[in-house]
């Protein structure tokens, strides 16, 4: 097949999770089918990538939106009613180039990725378009409105959810499919939409995250990853770090926990001490894997599929994570990941993996087993490749 990607970011690097999944489902899919790219830059040096893109795409269009102009369209939409993640992107310069591009094109099926790009099809043909959405956005700003301190903050996230729900109801319902990346995030989206949503899982890159690198050097290193610029992640370890890792530290003193990830914001880096280690980037976040005993995902709010879990749990590192890091995975209570439902259970769960190598064994082999089967992007591109050649029949 001839397949447009078209994509709310720059897929290179493949440092956060929308730009992983491009780039991996490309890697894959363009053995088989002649790929093209259509995305946004929002900084000069993205331009650079074009070549590199090239190595997955046959044609490589990116445009330039610099950040602040996206800002200005998001305050622009206190006036109407339209969400603020779909006024981010909209501009009628990058819709006119999209036409004048599709129109000189003949595709067999069109990936579309997050609602910020599905919004330029709006007036567009669709039959043969699919919308590949992270998660269902409405779900994560209506738990970020719940956990939200500042009274501006808790305003602003349900006026988002608000506006949200209202759109995915009639928007994905022009759509002959929409993808989301968990069974929850599909019956939540069920709710209020009569759409044809179906689940694309997010993957794990299994030959970098191998379970023959993981040799842990300290059994006693509890391991957090992300952007840490990401508020849920913030949120996280602001949290884990105040009132669950403090416990920890009474019954195992020589306990160390370690933030790895790129961009750490102010709140993040003044967590730093001697027992708690900020990294900031890191080249290869596999070997922050490797040298960690258990790695914890004690997010309060967000939605879709944490692909901190998936990595862990493919090099064999056993998890501990909150009901919004559970969920949206599809596995059970022990199959590498222990489900801790509040603060006491959470710092219970992490002493009882600490003092049992055994119980930290056996998790470890029940997840990889399961992740290397179901989550390898090789399984995952089959999986696109399925729902894509069903809009051309």
């Amino acid at each position: 097949m001839k397949i447009l990607f078209v994509a709310n970011r720059v897929p290179y690097p493949p440092f956060r999770g929308d730009k992983l999944k491009i780039w991996n489902l490309a890697g894959h899919l363009s053995k088989d089918h002649e790929l093209h790219l259509f995305t946004i830059a929002q900084n000069r040096e993205e331009l650079q990538h074009a070549e590199i893109l090239k190595t997955r795409f046959k044609e490589v269009h990116i445009l330039y939106m610099p950040v602040w102009k996206s800002w200005i369209k998001t305050a622009f939409a206190l006036l109407n009613k339209l969400p603020f993640q779909v006024a981010y992107f909209r501009s009628k310069a990058v819709l006119h180039r999209l036409e004048n591009y599709l129109s000189t094109q003949n595709y067999d099926a069109v990936h579309v990725q997050h609602i910020r790009m599905g919004y330029y099809f709006r007036g567009l043909p669709k039959n043969k378009v699919v919308l590949d959405l992270p998660d269902a956005f409405s779900l994560y700003w209506k738990r970020r409105a719940e956990r939200a301190g500042w009274p501006w903050l808790k305003w602003f996230a349900s006026l988002e959810h608000k506006r949200l729900y209202k759109f995915e109801s009639r928007f994905l319902n022009e759509f002959p499919l929409s993808l989301v990346c968990s069974d929850e995030d599909r019956q939540y989206l069920l709710n209020h939409c009569k759409a044809n949503i179906q689940v694309l899982p997010n993957g794990v890159d299994t030959t970098v995250f191998s379970p023959k690198s993981h040799i842990v050097s300290n059994p006693k290193r509890l391991l957090f990853t992300g952007n840490m610029d990401y508020e849920p992640n913030v949120d996280a370890v602001e949290y884990f770090c105040k009132e669950i890792f403090p416990s920890v530290q009474t019954k195992f003193p020589d306990v160390e926990f370690v933030i790895a990830g790129q961009r750490p914001v102010g709140r993040v880096l003044a967590l730093a001490n001697d027992y708690i280690k900020v990294t900031g980037f890191v080249n290869d976040i596999a070997e922050e894997y490797a040298k960690a005993g258990i790695v914890v995902a004690p997010l309060r709010f967000g939605a879709g599929t944490q692909n901190k879990v998936l990595e862990a749990l493919s090099m064999g590192v056993p998890v501990i994570c909150t009901q919004v890091g559970f969920k949206g995975l599809g596995l059970q209570n022990g199959e590498g990941i222990v489900m801790a439902g509040n603060t006491e259970s959470f710092i219970n769960e992490i002493n009882r993996l600490l003092e049992n190598e055994d119980e930290r064994n056996r998790l470890a082999g029940k997840g990889m087993e399961k992740i290397r089967s179901t989550f390898g992007w090789d399984a995952v591109a089959i999986k696109l490749n399925q729902y894509l050649e069903g809009l051309t029949k």
